[in-house]
């Protein structure tokens, strides 16, 4: 089995696969750009407005994905298949990249529906600390690609759990009617923007997981290995 460190190897030797990585890691650029882009619109706007136009930075996500694809399809034709799970590898993440663009569009959609910024009640700290932790994800996980560390890649995931269990709990809660504070239409756009927030954090945690599991593992939890 191909250690994640080997397949950036390969990704970096062969000209498409070294091209693909960058087209990879101006995906993970952008849609950090739109994540806090769109999350500004939502919390601190009151008109939805937005500092960039998050559809042409979504079809540039798009385009970036579509040009992995060709460029790992080409790797796959000329090598013959040899060392394909790199190729497949580098293919399966994107789409965890592509997804998060999605997300944040997402998000600047239920901006522009709100009337007002979204505040989160007796959530709002919780709001905040997903937001900065979300926001740090991104930086550590292109670092953590490009060292292809796969303790700070444990370290990371270990750190991010919270998240996903959280998001539930929130959800949960408002469900539930617990948060009287919040009118029907917040409560229904903090339940939106939590589970958002859910998704963003979970695809970053799924890439994450190519460095540390081997390919038909990307997305789950790491094994423990039997001794």
């Amino acid at each position: 089995m191909l250690r994640f460190r080997e397949i950036y190897e390969i990704w970096r030797r062969d000209n498409s696969l070294r091209q693909a990585l960058r087209e990879h890691r101006a995906m993970l650029d952008t849609t950090a750009r739109m994540f806090r882009e769109s999350v500004k619109s939502l919390r601190e706007s009151d008109t939805g407005e937005i500092g960039i136009d998050i559809y042409h930075e979504d079809r540039m996500v798009n385009h970036h994905q579509r040009e992995v694809r060709r460029k790992v399809l080409r790797y796959l034709a000329v090598t013959g298949g040899t060392d394909a799970v790199s190729g497949l590898t580098l293919a399966s993440i994107v789409i965890d990249s592509e997804r998060i663009g999605d997300y944040t569009k997402n998000i600047t959609e239920l901006a522009a529906a709100h009337p007002h910024k979204l505040t989160g009640g007796r959530y709002e700290d919780d709001l905040n600390r997903i937001e900065a932790s979300i926001g740090d994800m991104f930086d550590r996980v292109a670092s953590i690609l490009a060292s292809t560390d796969a303790e700070a890649a444990r370290a990371l995931i270990r750190d991010a759990l919270w998240i996903r269990t959280r998001c539930d709990e929130i959800l949960l809660e408002l469900i539930k009617g617990m948060e009287a504070s919040l009118s029907p239409g917040e409560a229904v756009a903090v339940a939106l923007y939590v589970r958002y927030l859910k998704r963003i954090a979970a695809h970053l945690l799924n890439i994450l997981s190519s460095v540390v599991n081997p390919f038909e593992r990307i997305g789950y939890r790491e094994e423990e290995e039997v001794p």
